[in-house]
């Protein structure tokens, strides 16, 4: 159980950490707009990841490769809204505490990740290889899920606090305006490749 425990805990760091939209996104957000501004976009990102894993567990996302029409309008839906937030990001005046810009909110990251097509296919990969073996179908589902979800937090984090570490630099107004287009394109780029290989 141990093995099999660590095993899960890694994957899920690699695939929930690599930079895709929402690791981006908070990045970017936390660098645009301090630590403390994002975390509502990030308890935002963690209840859609929420959803995320109970449609996982439940066969929605088995759905979603059953049906390509319905994956592909998921993959549209999502993949403006990334856009969006990407915008903001990339838009956002340079001194953000005298300008009239919001940070992206608790509702913005909620729907980001509820229109990730990378989250529902990483917890697909996960409850197929990686789910922790219980007698209950349940309890495996529950307590993998669980795992995968406290992992999913601590490398969110992660990527908000390297975002606030980055923040110094984007108080100099042609670096963070390159910065924040790096970003963006960034996260429209991740949208890109996780449409292509899922």
């Amino acid at each position: 159980m141990l093995e099999q425990t660590i095993m899960l805990i890694t994957a899920t760091a690699l695939l929930l950490g690599s930079p895709g939209p929402a690791p981006l996104a908070l990045a970017a957000t936390s660098a645009t707009f301090g630590v403390r501004n994002s975390i509502p976009f990030l308890l935002g990102i963690l209840s859609g990841l929420i959803v995320v894993i109970i449609a996982a567990s439940t066969g929605f996302a088995v759905i979603l490769s059953a049906a390509p029409q319905l994956k592909f309008a998921l993959q549209v839906m999502g993949a403006i809204y990334i856009g969006y937030v990407a915008w903001k990001i990339a838009t956002a005046p340079i001194n953000t505490a005298e300008a009239d810009i919001k940070c992206p909110s608790l509702v913005d990251g909620f729907m980001l990740n509820l229109l990730n097509s990378k989250a529902y296919a990483t917890f697909l990969a996960l409850f197929s290889q990686f789910l922790l073996p219980f007698e209950s179908a349940v309890a495996s589902y529950i307590i993998t899920g669980g795992a995968a979800f406290i992992v999913a937090i601590v490398v969110d984090t992660g990527w908000v606090l390297l975002g606030g570490g980055l923040k110094p630099i984007f108080e100099k107004p042609r670096a963070a305006r390159v910065l924040r287009i790096s970003f963006a394109l960034s996260m429209l780029c991740a949208v890109g490749l996780t449409y292509k290989f899922v």
